[in-house]
């Protein structure tokens, strides 16, 4: 079966909604994202420096590893998943995190899907 990510490039929407972030996207929206069927795994990173000269875009990565038979199938899954109230037994509180602020307390810099191509593994792997 074809491999894609879902990657997203997000960020608090100012420095005062930190914790609300913290609380609402990484603590619940990774996991809630990551029990979608096909999903095989969903991860957070945080900015911590830049590579060379390039731009940095993002305080955040969020990627997600999904087995599906296309992108298109594996985004339809997914927000038959999000819209579903009882997907899962974390939906509620994640529902109620989100109720409770008001709005989703990120902004989103970029996402999209991108299919495996190839990988290869490096000597520090253990």
């Amino acid at each position: 079966m074809p491999k894609y990510v879902l990657i997203g490039l997000v960020e608090p929407p100012s420095p005062e909604h930190q914790e609300q972030f913290n609380e609402w996207f990484i603590d619940q929206h990774i996991e809630d994202t990551a029990k979608c069927p096909n999903f095989v795994r969903g991860s957070v990173f945080k900015l911590c420096g830049p590579h060379g000269n390039g731009a940095t875009v993002s305080g955040y990565l969020s990627l997600y590893e999904v087995e599906a038979d296309s992108y298109e199938q594996a985004e339809s899954v997914l927000n038959a998943w999000q819209r579903d109230p009882n997907a899962w037994e974390g939906r509620r509180k994640h529902i109620e995190t989100r109720e409770k602020y008001g709005t989703m307390p990120l902004r989103v810099n970029g996402s999209g899907w991108y299919e495996f191509i190839r990988s290869y593994d490096g000597p520090g792997r253990g």
